[in-house]
Order: structure tokens, then C-alpha cells, then sequence
């Protein structure tokens, strides 16, 4: 088993940009079931990226923990918990 979790974000608030803390991460559009296909995306050596089905901008930001986001409301929440 993997312990390494990938974090999932959303957009339900409409914002134009997502600051995140993590380079790796899945972008869902809203939250379901008004999600678009989950889509893995990877900054690599970049700090911004645009989810090709929202068009939500995501950017890096490094005081930011891995699976944190400002606007904090956009990290998508695991409802099984």
C-alpha cells in the first residue's frame, strides 16, 4: 500500500486561482457529483498549471503544507471519514 496520498482540490467557489501546497495533486472541477473526470496534474518544475476542464489556475505556493489551499474551503474533503 502507497503512503503517499494524493490530494484532491475543487473549485465550488468559483475563485480564479487556487494557491496550493502541493506540486502533485488532482483537480475534480466541483464537488460531486458536479465534479468533472478526476485529473492528475504535476507542476514538475513550474509554480502554476491549469486544469484542461475548469480552466481553474492552480499555483504553488511554499508556505503552504502539502494538501493545504488558500482559499482553504477548495481542498476536497473525504466524506468516508
Amino acid at each position: 500500500m502507497s503512503d503517499h496520498v494524493v490530494p484532491h482540490f475543487h473549485n465550488d467557489a468559483g475563485v480564479p486561482m487556487i494557491e496550493i501546497g502541493s506540486k502533485e495533486f488532482m483537480c475534480v472541477g466541483a464537488n460531486p457529483p458536479f465534479d468533472h473526470p478526476h485529473v492528475f496534474l504535476d507542476l514538475g518544475n513550474d509554480n502554476e498549471i491549469i486544469c484542461p476542464y475548469c480552466s481553474t489556475l492552480y499555483r504553488h505556493a511554499a508556505d503552504l503544507a502539502a494538501g493545504e489551499a488558500r482559499p482553504p474551503e477548495c481542498v476536497l474533503k473525504d466524506k468516508a471519514a
